[in-house]
């Protein structure tokens, strides 16, 4: 499973997160301790916002440990909002287009997760997919079609419909076409100002999600990015969060 991290508040520059701490996501990325898989090697990728409305963005698709441009950009990258996505991949291919954060206009994405037998689904989700959204699609996972989903359910407008509408479509797909293997998902989307993070999953093992507050900022993210973890909350299964100006509302996702 994918590991990743967002950050709000004080603009700082990238690295003091992606590799400073003792359990960065840089150190996720080789020894991931909330998941079944430990190595997270099938690329990497950043979302910042700065001056512009739109995101920046970087994938790669050496190991996030290995590559010197991320280390450099990082030194030299400031901002107030970005995510930072290392990826195992579940079956889609090791591509650039496959990597974490998407972005569409301000919006940035991004996954942890699977939908249980995708390729028997992908033809029937590509179709729900408005034709001025699907040229947008780059890649193959099973993540970017449902953050495409979610802006044609209306994400610009209500996000906290878009999403469990999207969710429900699939979960009614899946059960028409008697699949059992759990939806699970634990996502991050930011708007440039507002952040929504989602841990939700059809069974009982929901990928892990954890935030914690500190003076002049937040972080949220697959794991702690300290190892001994303390202050650190996690997202209860089921629920969406939403992070605006260093504050937090947490409720149920289909409330």
């Amino acid at each position: 499973m994918c590991r990743w991290m967002a950050y709000q508040g004080n603009t700082v520059y990238l690295e003091e997160l992606l590799f400073e701490p003792d359990h960065s996501l840089i150190h996720q990325s080789l020894s991931a301790r909330k998941s079944e898989v430990t190595v997270n090697a099938d690329g990497f990728g950043l979302g910042w916002y700065d001056e512009r409305e739109e995101p920046g963005l970087y994938h790669e698709i050496l190991p996030a440990w290995s590559d010197c441009n991320l280390k450099s950009l990082a030194r030299h990258i400031r901002s107030n909002l970005f995510f930072a996505h290392v990826r195992a991949s579940t079956g889609a291919s090791t591509a650039r287009s496959n990597c974490h954060p998407f972005a569409y206009k301000n919006w940035l994405f991004m996954h942890n997760g699977q939908i249980g037998q995708y390729e028997s689904l992908r033809w029937q989700m590509d179709r729900w997919i408005p034709e001025h959204l699907y040229t947008y699609k780059r890649g193959s996972t099973d993540s970017e079609t449902i953050f495409l989903l979610m802006i044609a359910n209306g994400l610009e407008d209500n996000p906290h419909q878009a999403i469990t509408t999207t969710l429900n479509q699939i979960l009614d797909l899946m059960s028409a076409k008697g699949i059992e293997e759990p939806l699970r998902f634990t996502s991050m989307l930011s708007n440039g100002s507002d952040l929504w993070a989602i841990r939700f999953s059809s069974d009982e093992h929901a990928p892990s999600l954890y935030y914690k507050r500190f003076s002049e900022h937040i972080v949220i993210g697959s794991e702690p990015l300290d190892l001994s973890g303390d202050g650190w909350n996690q997202v209860p299964s089921g629920h969406i969060m939403k992070i605006s100006d260093l504050s937090f509302d947490s409720f149920p996702l289909f409330a």
